[in-house]
């Protein structure tokens, strides 16, 4: 079967594609932004400088970004092994859970930075079970993942709850939500770090769970493209007959995606529970789960584009607070419109500007430098 594209190189593939379907969502946005009376680049400039523009609003948009980074890192991983997560938000509540119990109950006794890494392992084996039974359904009984995941994502609400309505709940209070963590099971600030080089956070709650995140990120890409175990992952994604024919167990390596993807996303608590709430409360992913498939579709799976591709939607998520407060013709339903349209063009309609860059390439490349034809396609 010929492949319907040429090859192209990871510079375009990873970099140019993206960035054009970038630039097309924001033009498509600016005609949204101009059909309100507003002028499109005003609001770009707002948006930016809401996200940019000083200390604390840099804060909040790497703290939004930080989310983005555990949660896209959990839905590539599965998408290597051709599978489809979109339980993110259950398992980031799991990995709430894990994460409470220790900060409750190690929290008093122990520093934080003792604290941590406990609380890593606690939010990742709970987040890793809640994806396990999935991926065992969806290879031994043939369930398919994506309606799994999305029923335990509710099965997850629940059970928070119920847990925060009653057990966790302290005795004399109404709030459902756990004690205050004590010292050692709260994350420090990254406030006096920055002020080293004459940024002031203010309240932002950025927190050095954002160094847990891009260490995550360097953690995926060695076991993605530089271990067996991720050869075996990307082979069955790209065609399970070659895994199968290799001798690869697809039950095994469908459960482990699950199991890494699930810990990825429970590690999604730490920034929100230990590193800003100090407490477990109801609701704390607030949609992170599902912004995660488009950061890893914008990132193309890759690490380092999940990282940029977060730090996108952290800008789009503080700079557009900005924007609907400096601009209120512009409603925060405006910006979840700009970022549903940033979301079309970098995952529905990636393709799209495909054969223009591919056809591009190959007349402005250097000879010898571009991709080689598809089979059946003449360059």
């Amino acid at each position: 079967m010929s492949r319907p594209y040429a090859k192209l190189p990871a510079s375009v593939e990873f970099g140019l594609i993206p960035l054009v379907n970038l630039v097309v969502a924001f033009a498509v946005a600016g005609l949204v932004v101009l059909a309100v009376g507003e002028s499109p680049v005003e609001a770009a400039r707002l948006m930016l400088r809401g996200a940019f523009g000083y200390g604390e609003g840099i804060g909040f948009t790497l703290y939004y970004a930080t989310n983005f980074i555990f949660t896209g890192l959990a839905v590539a991983v599965a998408f290597h092994a051709g599978l489809f997560n979109i339980g993110g938000e259950g398992q980031a509540y799991l990995g709430g859970l894990g994460v409470a119990l220790v900060a409750l109950g190690l929290g008093a006794l122990l520093p934080w930075w003792l604290t941590l890494p406990i609380a890593i392992l606690a939010s990742a084996l709970f987040g890793a079970a809640w994806a396990f039974l999935p991926g065992l359904l969806q290879a031994t009984r043939g369930s398919h993942v994506v309606i799994t995941t999305i029923m335990f994502n509710f099965i997850a609400a629940s059970l928070m709850v119920y847990l925060l309505a009653g057990p966790l709940k302290p005795m004399g209070t109404m709030a459902p939500e756990t004690a205050t963590f004590a010292a050692g099971g709260q994350l420090p600030k990254l406030g006096p770090l920055f002020e080293l080089f004459g940024v002031r956070l203010g309240g932002a709650p950025l927190n050095v769970s954002l160094f847990v995140a891009l260490a995550a990120a360097l953690l995926v890409w060695l076991m993605i493209w530089r271990t067996r175990l991720g050869y075996e992952i990307r082979t069955l994604g790209h065609s399970p007959k070659a895994a199968h024919y290799a001798g690869m167990s697809r039950t095994r390596l469908v459960v482990i995606a699950m199991a890494i993807s699930g810990a990825l996303a429970g590690m999604m608590a730490l920034n929100p529970v230990m590193g800003d709430q100090y407490r477990l409360v109801i609701d704390f992913p607030s949609g992170a789960g599902f912004v995660g498939i488009a950061v890893a579709l914008m990132g193309r799976g890759h690490p380092v584009g999940i990282v940029l591709a977060a730090l996108l939607f952290g800008v789009l998520y503080q700079g557009g607070a900005e924007l609907a407060f400096d601009m209120p013709s512009i409603s925060r339903d405006m910006i979840v419109i700009i970022q549903g349209l940033v979301i079309l063009f970098a995952g529905a309609l990636e393709n799209m500007v495909r054969p223009a860059v591919g056809g591009a390439w190959r007349i402005l490349a250097p000879r010898g430098t571009g991709p080689a034809a598809a089979p059946g396609e003449t360059r």
